[in-house]
């Protein structure tokens, strides 16, 4: 095997400009050991989890299913398949409660109570053998998506384009995000898996180098990935990031460890690299050899609503109020977020499922980020929300000319689409201007309008 240089650099600080940094608070679950939580009486499976076309049902209304069976395939090559995360029966096809407030068409199971629900599904295979394509295709077969956040197809993100050239895989242990520790405990016990991740990744992109950049809050994480990848095959490095948000975003970490920028528009693979999410390269490494598909994740559950706040291994479908009974919920939250307070979603319904790109569950006694009653004053343009874009736009500029309604200058002029809505800009607004919000508004108000023109130009051509 080829000898590997793995260097854990200390006293390098490699950032990028701007951002910000708000409390941690990750002391409650940082040092808590991944626990599985319990099966629920009923599981709820849109299906959409993950960006682009949603999943085909494979099954009916009453068919048994076994824990890890396909229950749903994909619809297309940006899609993923659904796997049942329990064993039980299909109860009912039809309309579910989703994160987004919307009901969208899913797959309800019910649990058989009897059931030991070991992963019934699946047999050995040989992935050293297979080709870059082949990997590929596994990948979508598993169900993976980015488990940081996104829930991007992660097949797409490894089937480089004609014309493209990777060499340089970047694995994501920063978890930047406040309350978040989901990351921090899967790098310090599923390392392993990591590096079995790794070397398929790196195998179906092409990447003959590897760089984890790690925030320098997490030494244990660093040192236990440090160890892993000692045995990897390829180049590699641990680099130690200063903790500061948005450290984790895909041209933030580009930046700070490679000194590459992604243009505007572009993606990471234009400038030659891949990043993957570090649950997702375990998930990965755990799956593909097993011929599995994804059914659980890991998902940090904390907050001041919640009594036993921890790191829970839980099946994709289980309701949030079971999830949050589970963890000790006082009933006192006044707002309950996916994800974390920066760039997480607040929940309408206790009803709603966790699915695939669900990072954390955080109960708030009261509300926090662009969802908090606050007063909202004029902008005083201070600037101080421009010095904190980490994509060094105008947010200020931004929002005057959302609330004039100037959604198309926006993203013409002022490029409102390089906006991955961190929430850098509204963090530090003096003024509390909701600038996310308005952000968001504006995308869908441009989508929308492209829709129409669309439509417009087609009715036109066939009259």
């Amino acid at each position: 095997m080829k000898k590997v240089a793995v260097n854990l650099l200390k006293k390098e600080k490699r950032t990028f400009a701007h951002g910000v940094h708000p409390p941690e608070c990750k002391e409650a679950t940082a040092g808590r050991p991944i626990r599985r939580l319990a099966f629920p009486p009923q599981v709820i499976v849109p299906l959409q989890q993950h960006t682009g076309v949603p999943a085909v049902p494979v099954v009916r209304e009453g068919q048994e299913v076994v824990r890890g069976e396909p229950i749903a395939k994909a619809g297309g090559f940006v899609s993923v398949p659904m796997h049942a995360p329990v064993t039980g029966v299909v109860h009912y096809i039809g309309l579910g409660p989703s994160p987004t407030g919307a009901m969208t068409p899913s797959i309800f199971i019910k649990a058989y109570p009897g059931a030991t629900q070991e992963i019934l599904y699946g047999a050995p295979r040989e992935i050293d053998r297979m080709t870059p394509e082949e990997l590929v295709l596994a990948v979508q077969d598993t169900g993976m998506v980015g488990l940081g956040g996104a829930a991007f197809p992660t097949h797409v993100k490894l089937a480089v384009p004609k014309g493209k050239q990777v060499d340089t895989l970047i694995i994501n242990g920063c978890e930047c995000e406040p309350y978040l520790t989901t990351d921090h405990r899967v790098m310090i016990e599923r390392a392993e898996d990591i590096l079995a991740g790794v070397v398929v990744a790196a195998r179906a992109v092409g990447a003959q180098r590897v760089i984890a950049g790690v925030e320098d809050n997490k030494p244990d994480a660093v040192e236990a990935l440090k160890s892993a990848l000692t045995r990897c095959p390829l180049q590699t490095e641990v680099i130690p990031l200063p903790t500061k948000y948005p450290q984790g975003a895909e041209k933030m970490l580009t930046k700070a460890l490679l000194g590459r920028e992604v243009p505007s528009g572009g993606l990471p693979v234009d400038i030659g690299t891949v990043i993957m999410n570090v649950a997702t390269l375990a998930q990965i490494g755990d799956l593909l050899p097993k011929h599995q598909g994804l059914i659980e994740r890991v998902v940090t559950i904390t907050g001041p609503g919640v009594l036993k706040p921890g790191n829970y291994l839980m099946p994709l479908g289980t309701p949030l109020w079971f999830a949050l009974e589970y963890a000790g919920f006082t009933g006192k939250a006044n707002q309950v977020v996916f994800g974390g307070p920066m760039m997480g979603m607040a929940i309408s319904s206790l009803a709603t499922p966790i699915t695939k790109g669900v990072t954390g569950i955080v109960a708030f006694t009261e509300p926090v980020g662009d969802g908090a009653e606050r007063p909202v004053y004029p902008c005083i343009k201070c600037g101080s929300c421009v010095d904190a874009c980490p994509i060094h736009l105008n947010p200020s500029r931004l929002g005057l000319l959302a609330r004039k309604g100037q959604y198309q200058a926006m993203e013409e002029e002022f490029h409102l689409n390089d906006c991955f809505e961190c929430g850098c800009c509204s963090f530090v607004c003096p003024s509390g201007i909701p600038l996310v919000h308005y952000f968001r508004v504006a995308k869908t108000a441009n989508r929308q309008r492209r829709a129409r023109e669309k439509a417009a130009a087609s009715s036109g051509g066939n009259s």
